[in-house]
Parts: structure tokens; C-alpha cells; sequence
């Protein structure tokens, strides 16, 4: 076979391939809508019923059609292979209010662990061409706080939360908008491609494994502060060998973010009962790092702050950056630098944070 018949033919095939795949994409098992007369198949009102009504074997995946709309629902994803699919990534909206120090219905505060306007316990979840928000107003707060305080604050205000039970996690082309704590990667795998995550303060954070390839990582303003706030904040345990990384992203800002602002990150040592007491847990050296992303000027030349925990003996002490894992290569940009408080990546291991050596096999 000549090269140009090779090629005529690949190209058949991948056209192929595409159309099947479309036709595969485009059957779904439940419809989300506020018109269920226009579509064939099961109709739900919410979100929640829908996935109420998906199997509970995951044994296959259950694809549930949202249509364009502001849904404002609280979910708890809880049943594996669940696949939520938007109409339209920005006009198709899930949301809710709630943060930290709000309370829930039994009158106990929802806490950073389950404010979340999605929180997945369960494994095989995606999401494509739609966006999640946790919608409480952050900047209100700033103004005249009036939350009950949870941890350093109560407006921890989750997006999305990947709890225990989740992992294979996968979002494409989905927004996920906040201020504090936008999205919580706490358990599990996780993947994010060509998605937009926009927030302030420690908004990627958590102790799971998540690559976020060729996403928009936003830093959004806040009125009043010298230090805007903090990208990755990493809680990976010791004996996991990866936690955030940031591939080929655009570290991008709020025009009001002033330049040398925003820190990449800091190291989270997360409070926990021990037999001893509750104190910062010893077993946590966060890892996070960027590799061939591109970052705009708010990004501080100084990289990386430290963050304060509670040691074994009540006191409160420092997490520094050189106790974490935390690195970059790649840089560029007019954020970008090299210095002493950005350490540098080995060419050598660069590819052990390629996609497939963090996720693995399950990644296509």
C-alpha cells in the first residue's frame, strides 16, 4: 500500500471510529429537564432523582443528559459510573450556597468536608460541558463576616469534592467556579482535561492524585488583601507517590489581581484525632507540582509559603514549603522564575509525572 492510499484509509477509519463514538456519546439513560416532552426516554426534574434512579452495580456507565439551566441542588454522588452530561458547558449550571460555617439541617455546621455543591463517593464518576459552582458570596463575607468559624474561617466554600470512594474520576471541558477551597481533591484519581478552575484562597487542594491537563487555573481578586491567595495546596500523604499536578495549564487572573500576588501554593498538614490528641498529621508531606504551564504575573516570584498547623503538643507551628514535595519545570511566562523558594524539577523525572504514570492504566 502506497502512503497516500495509507493515509486515505487511516483517515476513513479514524472518521469511522469518530462517528461511532458520537453515536455511543449520544445515548443517554436518563434526561435532566424542565420540558420532558421534548426527549425520548426517562425525564427527571433534578439531578438527585436522576441519579436516585441509576443502577447500583455501576456496572456499566449510567450517562444522565442535563439540559441548559441553573440546577441548584446539593448532590451526593454515591453510585459508580455515573456520567453527567451538559447541554451547554456555561449556561448548564449546577450550584449551591452552602460554606463552612453555614448549617446544615440537624442545626451542626456543614464543615470544609461537606459544604460541597457535588461531593463523589464513588468510583467511575465523569462530567463534561457544564459547570459547577459553589455559589455562597465570598466577597459579602469579606465585607461583614458573620459565618460561625470552621477551622481558620467559615467561608470555605467547596465546589466539588472528591471524598472516600471516589477514584477514575473524570472531568472534560467542565468549569469549576469558587473562592475558598473550589475544588477538594481529598481521595482517589482524579483527571481534569480542558477544564477552567477559578478561586482564591488554597482553591485545587486535598490529599488525593489529580492531574489537571491544559486547564485554566484562575486567581480571582480579594478586596483588601496584600496576599491574593494560593493555587495548590497539597495534603498527599507521605507514602503516596503523587497528589496535584498541573500540566501544560494557563495560570491566569481577575484583571484586579495585582502582580506578585498570588503564591503557587502551600503544604496543608490537615488536623486529626490521634489516641494522643488532635493535632496536624505527622504521616502528610503534600506533593504538588507544574510542568510546562504557562502563568501570568500575579504568580510571586518567591514561589511557595509555608502554613501554619497544630503540632502534638497544642502548639502552633509552620509547615515549610522544603518539608513538602513541591516543584515545577517548564515555567514561562511573565509570572514565571527560578530562585531559591522555586525548586526545580530534574529533567530526569519529568516523566514520572506524565498522565499515565500518575493515573495509570485507565486513563485513555
Amino acid at each position: 500500500m502506497n502512503r497516500r492510499a495509507f493515509v486515505a484509509g487511516t483517515a476513513a477509519a479514524l472518521a469511522l471510529g469518530a462517528c461511532a463514538r458520537a453515536t455511543r456519546r449520544d445515548v443517554f439513560d436518563a434526561f435532566v429537564t424542565r420540558t420532558p416532552d421534548a426527549v425520548e426516554g426517562p425525564a427527571y426534574a433534578t439531578i438527585a432523582a436522576a441519579i436516585v434512579a441509576a443502577p447500583s452495580d455501576g456496572a456499566r456507565p449510567y450517562r444522565i443528559r442535563v439540559a441548559r439551566g441553573y440546577w441548584r441542588e446539593k448532590l451526593v454522588i454515591d453510585k459508580p459510573n455515573v456520567h453527567l452530561v451538559g447541554d451547554d458547558r456555561r449556561a448548564c449550571v449546577i450550584g449551591y450556597d452552602a460554606a463552612a460555617g453555614h448549617r446544615r439541617p440537624d442545626g451542626e455546621p456543614w464543615g470544609t468536608w461537606g459544604c460541597a455543591s457535588v461531593i463523589v463517593r464513588a468510583p467511575g464518576f465523569a462530567a463534561t460541558n457544564l459547570t459547577i459552582e459553589n455559589a455562597f458570596d465570598y466577597l459579602a463575607h469579606l465585607r461583614a463576616p458573620t459565618l460561625e468559624q470552621i477551622g481558620s474561617n467559615g467561608a470555605q466554600a467547596v465546589a466539588l469534592m472528591l471524598d472516600a470512594g471516589s477514584d477514575r474520576t473524570r472531568l472534560e471541558r467542565v468549569d469549576l467556579a469558587g473562592h475558598q477551597d473550589t475544588l477538594f481533591v481529598d481521595a482517589g484519581r482524579s483527571l481534569l482535561r480542558d477544564c477552567r478552575v477559578s478561586g482564591s484562597v488554597d482553591f485545587v487542594f486535598g490529599g488525593g492524585t489529580c492531574v489537571l491537563e491544559r486547564c485554566e487555573i484562575v486567581s480571582r481578586f480579594r478586596p483588601g488583601k496584600e496576599r491574593q491567595g494560593y493555587i495548590a495546596v497539597p495534603s498527599t500523604p507521605a507514602s503516596q507517590a503523587h497528589g496535584l499536578v498541573f500540566r501544560e495549564c494557563r495560570l491566569q487572573r481577575e484583571s484586579e489581581v495585582p502582580r506578585a500576588s498570588v503564591a503557587l501554593g502551600r503544604p496543608w498538614r490537615p488536623t486529626r484525632a490521634f489516641v494522643d490528641g488532635r493535632y496536624g498529621d505527622p504521616n502528610v508531606r503534600g506533593s504538588a507540582v507544574f510542568v510546562d504551564c504557562w502563568m501570568d504575573e500575579h504568580v510571586d516570584p518567591a514561589g511557595w509559603d509555608a502554613m501554619a498547623y497544630t503540632a502534638r503538643d497544642g502548639s502552633r507551628v509552620m509547615f515549610a514549603p522544603g518539608e513538602a514535595r513541591l516543584g515545577e519545570i517548564g515555567s514561562r511566562g511573565p509570572g514565571a522564575a527560578r530562585g531559591e523558594g522555586r525548586p526545580w524539577l530534574r529533567e530526569e523525572d519529568v516523566p514520572l509525572f506524565s498522565t499515565r504514570s500518575v493515573l495509570g492504566d485507565w486513563v485513555l
